[in-house]
């Protein structure tokens, strides 16, 4: 199923020299009309790149065809792009311009794996065991690039000084990438770093998020035959299981914001074989990372006494530690105008049907109910806003330079995150209409920052009142490289 829509260019011409010159409509300076005519000049490029990216639907770290096709992209549009950056390969960055301010963007492009889908209302897998981009991460870069060309057009156009940088970051889905780029210093240079999401909702990002580590547990033992000679042997998933068996009574005394998640992915290779060596891969979360290093060395304790129970050798092989996201009001609210003056997408009949198609198997599954097909309300930043409950590696971006982010609505309302459902619809209109949205405000929330300088300062100054007193602290052990594989 393939779901069309059409925006003209005169249409968007016409508004910039005709309706924004009425005093009763948004106030856009002439750089922001040219970056949002472009966008629309540019808006089918930006559906084949998100169709692609989806199409390919690459795990992190090794988003190959996706980072490259971003890459050629950039580089067809004059700028300078640094690849293998962080010792990722499909790590870069593409900048345009010179001098400050320095604007960064943020793109993501890596696909979760078993989730191929689709453009159906039903779970039809497009390859049978294959990745799919169920956070909506093929619309997440090819969002930024559309915003980076944009700025870079208007840039150009009107002479505007300063730099804009596109960043290529690799394995979002286990945040990864941003983390060990922050750890080389990529970011530090930055005046304001923007980011965004494929999201339920039209909101400008206003809370935080987990803090998180990632690492795997590997117990080493003694071969034996299970039956014959189990006195010989030294079990490492009896070390794996005491392990999770404590964990989950650890449960039981950690704050309610904190969450333990474990998978085995490696339990022996036969029932009859004392399992030699057996690992476990937990993240361990909380609000404050703070919270998440105490639950972690609480974490280690277990580990190390079930490889004593077990009488097993323990090895701790962290994956990656990303930090809680410090938000900042100037930028939300700044986002928040911005995305009123541009206006929210609507949606067609078609396109309404089929996000409630989408939400059926949910109705019949858990009994909700979808007040809304698709939410395409803009809404306001709230008075107390809420953490997220879910991670991301932008967090740790956000402890070196003031932060800011949206989500615009791609995916059905109130549709669960890593979904088969988001697979097909951020492939399908529904997603394009929201990611030509997200280029047109990112591009627009850039320029107005190059522009004006004072909120530039604003921002900053928010973000030294809430990084007072926080120290930046990792369990990444100094130089090591990030993961070739996620798994």
């Amino acid at each position: 199923m393939r779901l069309q829509t059409t925006c003209s260019l005169s249409m968007i011409l016409f508004l910039s020299s005709h309706v924004f010159a009425d005093e009763t409509q948004p106030d856009f300076t002439d750089p922001q009309i040219t970056a949002i005519a472009h966008v629309e000049k540019i808006s089918n490029e930006l559906k084949q790149v998100n169709q692609s990216i989806w199409e390919w639907a690459e795990v992190g770290l090794e988003e190959r065809k996706s980072s490259r096709l971003l890459q050629s992209k950039l580089t067809a549009a004059g700028f300078k792009v640094e690849t293998g950056l962080a010792g990722m390969p499909t790590a870069f960055v593409a900048s345009f311009g010179s001098g400050k301010p320095v604007i960064g963007i943020l793109a993501e492009y890596d696909a979760l794996p078993g989730l191929s889908q689709k453009i159906s209302p039903q779970r039809e897998a497009a390859e049978e065991g294959k990745p799919g981009h169920a956070c909506g991460h093929s619309g997440l870069g090819t969002g930024a690039l559309g915003a980076a060309l944009a700025v870079r057009q208007a840039m150009e156009q009107h002479g505007l000084p300063g730099t804009i940088r596109l960043y290529g970051t690799p394995a979002e889905e286990t945040v990864i990438g941003k983390v060990y780029m922050t750890l080389d210093g990529v970011f530090d240079d930055l005046d304001i770093c923007l980011h965004w999401h494929p999201g339920t909702k039209n909101e400008a990002w206003s809370g935080s998020s987990k803090a998180l580590v990632s690492a795997k547990f590997t117990f080493h033992g003694t071969a034996a035959h299970a039956s014959v000679s189990p006195a010989s042997g030294r079990s490492a998933l009896d070390g794996v299981e005491l392990m999770n068996v404590a964990a989950n009574f650890m449960r039981e005394h950690i704050k309610e914001d904190a969450r333990l998640h474990y998978v085995i992915v490696d339990g022996g290779g036969a029932p009859n074989v004392v399992a030699p060596q057996a690992t476990v891969w937990y993240f361990c979360r909380a609000d404050s990372h703070e919270d998440t290093e105490y639950n972690f060395r609480w974490l280690n304790d277990i580990a190390e006494a079930a490889a004593k129970m077990s009488r097993t050798r323990l090895t701790v092989k962290i994956d990656t530690d990303c930090h809680e996201v410090i938000p900042n009001s100037p930028l939300s609210a700044l986002i928040t105008t911005i995305m009123q003056k541009i206006g929210a997408p609507k949606f067609t009949d078609t396109e309404m049907a089929f996000a409630r198609r989408l939400q059926e198997p949910l109705v019949a599954q858990f009994g909700r109910q979808f007040p809304l097909a698709i939410d395409d309300r803009i809404h306001r930043v709230a008075a107390i806003p809420r953490a997220s409950k879910g991670s991301t590696d932008v967090g740790d971006i956000s402890w070196r330079v003031p932060t800011g982010g949206l989500r615009t609505a791609c995916l059905p309302a109130e549709s669960p995150g890593h979904s088969w459902q988001n697979v097909a619809s951020i492939g399908s209109s529904i997603g394009e209409k929201g990611i030509i949205y997200s280029s047109k405000i990112l591009a627009v929330t850039a320029i107005e920052l190059m522009q004006r300088r004072e909120l530039i300062a604003a921002a900053r100054s928010d973000w030294q009142t809430r990084m007072k007193d926080k120290k930046y602290f990792s369990f990444i052990p100094d130089g090591q490289q990030p993961p070739k594989k996620i798994r």
